[in-house]
């Protein structure tokens, strides 16, 4: 029963919490990462194999990948990022008729998380608030400007001053303009969510951002508050929904009542090793689920709080490397 890490790059945990599993559970099964430089890649470094596949984008992606996962007897492929998921999710019938998972969310929903505009009727068809959005013509300062499909904080600004804002704000369509929710009066979350078959959630773990680097979290801390009961009553069942969504949120410092959502990611998150660790064992869920066609019933309370992850820059090294 071998297990892939698709795009792999700096998952390091991900992978080894998959080969743990794997061999609590007592499963003869290795785990593969694929990346477009696998020999640059730490994640692909400590996993059982390795491949390499084309850009992401590139027209025969899947194929290649598809191949690799027939030859290698690949039982579950988990994806890792953003641009893979949607081509992931239109193929996944395609992988399952040669008895390979994919752990993806539908294609209509993936296709909503890729597009912010759209995940903000979302959540607002599921009685969740979002930061308003200003039409170019006439917004309010400060505001925050990201793009409407982008991802790790690429192109995003918090504008204090008209000074501020170019003619490339203006011009370019993909940029919205938002209500700006400050640090000073809110505190960051992100919240990883575990959905089984039938899309029902079974698990919450709040994750406080106290530090974050290029875009993935560096430090942060497990915390049981109001948004547990709040997307347990909210985001309790989502269609097209599987596995492990990340979903960011802003909770007001001294108002419980007042949260944002701000989006959702259908994929694991870089800071998921910390929900990992603290007793929330998507890894485990998954491999039961998938594999072993178990059931997943309601986990909410199985996780440590207050629990601190500090991250540290670690070396693997890999001997008569020549470029």
């Amino acid at each position: 029963m071998n297990i892939l890490i698709t795009s792999a790059g700096r998952r390091v945990s991900l992978v080894r919490s998959f080969q743990k599993e794997l061999k609590k559970i007592d499963l003869k099964g290795e785990v593969y990462a694929s990346d477009a430089n696998p020999m640059l890649s730490a994640a692909c470094q400590i996993a059982d194999g390795f491949f390499k596949v084309p850009i992401l984008g590139a027209t025969d992606y899947i194929d290649v990948l598809f191949d690799f996962c027939k030859n290698y007897k690949i039982s579950l492929v988990v994806p890792t990022i953003d641009t893979e998921l949607l081509q992931l999710a239109i193929h996944r019938d395609k992988f399952k008729q040669e008895g390979i998972e994919v752990v993806i969310s539908s294609v209509d929903f993936v296709s909503k998380c890729r597009n912010k505009r759209v995940m903000h009727k979302f959540f607002e068809t599921h009685n969740v608030k979002v930061a308003k959005e200003y039409p170019k013509k006439n917004y309010k300062l400060p505001l925050f400007i990201k793009p409407v499909d982008g991802s790790r904080s690429v192109d995003t600004y918090v504008i204090r001053s008209k000074e501020d804002l170019t003619e490339y704000h203006f011009a370019n369509n993909k940029l919205m303009f938002l209500e700006y929710l400050d640090h000073d009066d809110f505190d960051e979350y992100t919240c990883d969510l575990y959905y089984n078959k039938a899309h029902d959630l079974r698990c919450v773990v709040p994750r406080k951002r106290l530090e974050v680097r290029d875009g993935e979290v560096c430090k942060a801390l497990t915390v049981s508050n109001t948004l547990v009961d709040y997307i347990k009553q909210n985001l309790r069942q989502i269609e097209g929904a599987l596995g492990c969504l990340t979903a960011q949120f802003f909770l007001h410092k001294n108002d419980n009542q007042k949260i944002y959502a701000i989006e959702i990611n259908p994929r694991f998150g870089g800071g998921y090793p910390l929900s990992y660790l603290s007793g929330a064992n998507f890894t485990k869920w998954i491999i039961e689920e998938y594999l072993l066609g178990k059931s997943i019933e309601e986990k909410f309370d199985v996780w440590e709080k207050d629990l601190l992850m500090i991250r540290y820059d670690d070396e693997i090294l890999v001997h008569g490397y020549k470029g």
